[in-house]
Order: C-alpha cells, then structure tokens, then sequence
C-alpha cells in the first residue's frame, strides 16, 4: 500500500509542477496587460481595480490575480487602500518631483555609458526610431502616439548596456505616466524626435558633456508640460469622470 501511495505521488508532483507554472505564466500576463494598459493611458489614476473581471477574462482563481497586482503594487503602479480594494496609483507631487529628479540622474548616467559603448548600428537603429517617431506623429493614431512616447529613451538606455539601470528607468518611466495623466497641463502628442536626433548627433560626435544637455533641456521641456500644485491632480481626475460620463 506504501509503495502504491508513492507512485502516485510521483505522478501526480509533475502536474502540480506544471499547474504552478501555468499559474506563474498567467500572472505574468496579467501583470504585463495592466502596466500596458497604465502606461498608454487605458487605466487612469485613481480607477478600481475589478479583481473578480480580471480572473473571470484570463480563467484564473482571484488568488493568481492578486498575485500580479502585488507585483505592480511593489512597482508603485497601483495601491491598495483598506477596505476599498486596489486602485491605480495617484503619485504625490512630492512623488512626481522625486521621480522627474531620479530620471534625469539616471538618464545622464545612461548616456556615459551609451557614449563608451554604442556601436555605429545601434546608433543608425535610433536614428530610424526617431525618423519612425515623426511619422508615427504626423500620421498615426492617438494610441500609435501614447505607445510610442518613450521607447527612444527604453532603447538608448538597452543600448548602455546596464540591465540594472534600464529596468529602474522603466520603472520610473511607468510612474511618469501616472504623473503626466494626473498633472499635465500642457499636453503634447510628442516626446520630441527632434530633440531625439539632436542627442544622437552628440553621441555620434563622442561629445558626452553636448548630449548631457540636450537631454536635460528634453526633459525640462517634458516636466513644464506639469503643474505639480496642490488640487491639480484631484481637478484632472475628476475632469475625466466628466468626460467618461457626458
């Protein structure tokens, strides 16, 4: 009897195996629909989270789901607020200057190492990505445009060679999002391709202290498209409950 109950175990430990995986693979999806869904936009600050919509679309327990909101709750991209459920996160202005200051930092940092490391193809390959940028922003979709916004800087910082240093940039490139749709007042559709060339122009040139500049003068010119004062981000939240619902 003793030997049956082991290999029944033994066959049985495989599919618990694999179940687990299917699991893992499930909230990886999870997690990647909803920070896509964050960072275009989609999902604005502030909306609730529906745990029980988001288990019954990918087939899974609410126990999985919980499990790839508490990634992107580690990530500040949602909170959870007690007994209120999970919302999409609303950053502080405290919080939006902190993550402007870190990206600008970091962004320096990154094209030290771009300059060092950067090959002629990399460097033609970010050339073709900002020529695609304008097309993309005279003659694409809106989501075309949303989506777009930041790859140059996602690709320039792969190109460092880092991976440390891109996943933070990603990270915080993701929170700017929450903060551009909760304080942004003077929108624009473009993340500058013109300024994008610009900066690879100094790259090509070698000329690190030229291309420092110019992406600080480019994300100076993102972070005056803000207005972090008090009460801005609650009037945009609930500019766009008016617009959802009018």
């Amino acid at each position: 009897m003793m030997k049956k109950t082991r290999t029944q175990s033994a066959r049985t430990a495989p599919v618990a195996a694999s179940s687990a995986d299917n699991n893992d693979d499930v909230s990886e999806r999870i997690r990647a629909t909803l920070a896509a869904a964050i960072g275009e936009g989609a999902l604005k600050p502030g909306t609730k989270i529906l745990e029980e919509a988001i288990a019954e679309h990918f087939g899974v327990s609410r126990t999985v789901v919980r499990g790839a909101l508490g990634v992107l709750e580690s990530d500040h991209l949602l909170e959870r607020k007690r007994n209120r459920g999970t919302f999409v996160a609303e950053p502080g202005i405290e919080q939006a200057r902190n993550l402007f200051e870190a990206r600008r930092k970091i962004e320096a940092l990154l094209l030290e190492l771009v300059v060092e490391r950067a090959t002629a193809e990399q460097l033609e390959a970010l050339e073709k990505l900002a020529d695609e940028e304008e097309h993309i922003h005279h003659h694409g979709d809106e989501k075309s445009k949303t989506v777009l916004s930041g790859k140059f800087h996602i690709v320039l910082a792969e190109i460092a060679g880092n991976p440390v240093l891109t996943e933070m940039l990603a990270k915080i490139v993701a929170r700017l999002s929450l903060v551009m749709s909760l304080y942004e007042e003077d929108h624009k559709d473009d993340c500058g391709a013109d300024h994008h060339r610009m900066i690879v122009a100094a790259i090509k040139e070698k000329d690190l202290t030229k291309a420092q500049q110019l992406m600080d003068s480019h994300l100076a010119d993102i972070e005056g498209r803000v207005r972090l004062t008090e009460g801005h981000g609650d009037r945009h939240t609930f500019l766009s409950v008016l617009e959802n619902f009018s």
